[in-house]
């Protein structure tokens, strides 16, 4: 196996820094929920926006269901989080079972409720594992969409990026140009698919440089809650499980207390690695689950701001 010498540099770094050292107030996080299905799940989820809201994130996303089959749950969410916290919300939007006018008038909802941030996917079929089609009408992928968005209000948009390469490109430099599409037609940002490697980061943010594409490109992180749901998920979209995480969680399916501290662990070291390699923003699937993303940011030295700071932020 052939190492270049970014990526040995890269490990040199990550290894010579001080574990879980501070790291000066210049790491910025985010966020994302998903919208409650029962009146249980909605405490749990507001539970985990203020146990997270005191570490000022750059903005919070909550997604989108396949099929827009959450598209009230999601407006009401995201609306809720705007209006009654500090924090910037950001809702998801996709292309699925929609047309440009119905798509349309759900970002209109959205600029009227005050967001101003739109995390624009193209989404997945409802029927788990059919061939996406876009909709008669609607359209027809992300960066349609993201074109559409900035036709109808000067939103700022993230996108999605995929470090291993969406199961529908054709190849690595296929998936490349798709995000160079969506750049192009106005998205601010990418944030990742999860991975869970560093070294997986650093070789796509390579060739997404190598690709001419300057646009900020954020590592999403996944902390572990279940191991056999990561691996579902990882299976589905491509994402490779290193046979060291499986050795790790092993045998811990009936010790919760203990798998959770194994995960966090996990899931803070892939950051601070991310971070001794030059990442300065890390977005985090949170599952609705706040222990896990606030373990992290406290071992890599993110703290609760004062009330007024964070309401200023």
């Amino acid at each position: 196996m052939t190492i270049s010498v970014n990526q040995l540099a890269e490990a040199r770094r990550a290894l010579e820094s001080p574990l879980y050292a501070d790291v000066g107030g210049d790491l910025d996080v985010s966020f994302e929920f998903f919208p409650p299905k029962n009146e249980k799940m909605e405490e749990q989820l507001w539970a985990a926006v203020r146990t997270l809201e005191p570490l000022a994130p750059r903005f919070v996303s909550v997604t989108y269901g396949a099929g827009g089959t959450t598209r009230e749950r999601t407006h009401a969410t995201v609306a809720r989080i705007q209006r009654e916290t500090s924090l910037a919300a950001a809702a998801h939007l996709t292309c699925v079972e929609a047309t440009r006018e119905e798509i349309d008038q759900v970002a209109q909802e959205y600029w009227a409720a005050g967001v101003r941030h739109i995390v624009a996917l193209r989404g997945d079929p409802p029927q788990q594992g059919a061939k996406f089609a876009s909709h008669p009408g609607g359209y027809e992928n992300a960066a349609a969409l993201v074109a559409g968005l900035k036709r109808l209000h000067p939103f700022e948009i993230s996108v999605a990026a995929y470090p291993e390469c969406h199961p529908d490109s054709a190849d690595a430099a296929a998936d490349l140009d798709n995000l160079k599409r969506k750049l192009d037609a106005g998205a601010s940002r990418a944030i990742t698919q999860f991975f869970h490697e560093p070294e997986t980061f650093f070789r796509y943010r390579d060739a997404v440089a190598a690709a001419g594409i300057r646009a900020e490109i954020v590592p999403g992180i996944m902390p572990v809650a279940n191991f056999a749901s990561v691996q579902r998920m990882s299976a589905m979209c491509g994402t490779d499980v290193p046979a060291w995480m499986a050795r790790l969680f092993e045998g811990l399916d009936d010790h919760p207390a203990t798998r959770q501290l194994v995960a966090a662990t996990v899931a803070a070291e892939l950051s601070r690695r991310l971070y001794a390699g030059g990442v300065k923003q890390l977005h985090f699937y949170t599952l609705n689950r706040a222990e896990l993303a606030f373990a992290i940011c406290h071992l890599l030295g993110v703290r609760a701001k004062p009330a007024a700071a964070v309401e200023a932020a």
